[in-house]
């Protein structure tokens, strides 16, 4: 069949009218399925938890669609391609949060720190501490063990005084009692035993025999309300002056 010339002439007309309809509505597709894409993930977004302290806030990628070509004649409609998911941008009020809360966290830290170094210096000194007790303590051992042989070199030279003035006659040694000093004669009198002690003081002029009594028994009050004292010698020594 043979087209007349004013056929032939409208015929690439109509053609690039409906090409340009074509596009027009092609384009209008596209982005009616970006504008559901970028609802869709909105609303996603917004259901989603909030972004973690340590990550760093990401510039929103925007979705780019290619202009759509023209369609050639006798090609049927375009299908647009997927649409690029973009991320909800970070307000300034979200960015403010994460700044603050990874600040508080260098604060904790450091504190945390701080506490650690305290615990060690602490316990370097609790370890000296402990060592100086302990050296304390040995020492304090040491001076009572001399203490003790002190005492007890005391006590028998004591004790051999005491030993010679039993061996005296009553008489020699009240003789001696009589002139000789208190502070000598008071732990003499204390460690003798009581029968020789007796005799002694009863040969012993009354009055000095009256005050050696008298301070021989303050001595052994004294002894016997100081803690742990205890006075050898007989109990009854001063008795028999009375």
């Amino acid at each position: 069949m043979k087209l007349r010339f004013g056929e032939q002439r409208l015929l690439p007309i109509t053609i690039c009218v409906m090409a340009t309809l074509l596009t027009m509505k092609s384009v209008s597709l596209v982005r009616a399925a970006v504008a559901a894409e970028a609802a869709a993930t909105s609303a996603e977004a917004t259901k989603a938890p909030a972004p973690a302290m340590d990550a760093a806030p990401t510039a929103p990628v925007r979705a780019s669609v290619a202009p759509s070509s023209p369609v050639p004649s006798g090609a049927g409609p375009t299908t647009p391609g997927p649409a690029i998911a973009s991320d909800p941008p970070v307000s300034d009020s979200e960015r403010a949060l994460l700044l603050d809360l990874r600040h508080r966290r260098e604060q904790i830290d450091a504190r945390e720190a701080a506490v650690a170094a305290r615990e060690t210096m602490l316990g370097a000194a609790q370890t000296r501490l402990t060592a100086r007790l302990d050296e304390l303590t040995a020492l304090q051992t040491k001076l009572e063990a001399l203490d003790k042989a002190r005492q007890e070199r005391d006590e028998a030279s004591w004790a051999g005084l005491v030993k010679l003035y039993e061996t005296m006659k009553p008489h020699d040694a009240a003789t001696i009692f009589n002139d000789l000093d208190m502070q000598v004669l008071l732990p003499v009198v204390d460690r003798m035993k009581a029968a020789k002690a007796a005799l002694v003081l009863a040969a012993m002029q009354p009055d000095r025999a009256r005050l050696v009594t008298a301070q021989l028994a303050q001595l052994r009050s004294r002894a016997n309300t100081a803690p742990g004292a205890s006075l050898p010698g007989a109990a009854t020594a001063a008795r028999p002056a009375g």
